[in-house]
């Protein structure tokens, strides 16, 4: 039975050269790389778990007062202003 699967793909050269950086970086091959990278993709999102970002804020309160958190329009002009 066969388990593996030999394949050919096009690369990109800046991309390639970018990964075999990156794989010796990280002191593993090339292929281990792009397995790795393959798998994420492909692995269902539920058994990844979800991202839970830090608890950065200070203070008390919650929001400032008249801002709700579903008023996401307003806490983005808050935050960036005019940068988007």
């Amino acid at each position: 039975m066969l388990t593996h699967m030999r394949t050919s793909i096009d690369i990109p050269d800046p991309l390639f050269r970018r990964a075999k950086k990156l794989a010796r970086e990280r002191g593993m091959t090339l292929k281990d790389l792009l397995l790795e990278g393959l798998r994420s993709s492909v692995e269902p999102e539920n058994r990844r778990g979800a991202h839970r970002m830090k608890d950065r804020s200070f203070g008390e309160g919650g929001l400032v007062e008249g801002l709700s958190w579903s008023d996401s329009e307003r806490i983005n002009e808050l935050v960036y202003g005019e940068r988007e």
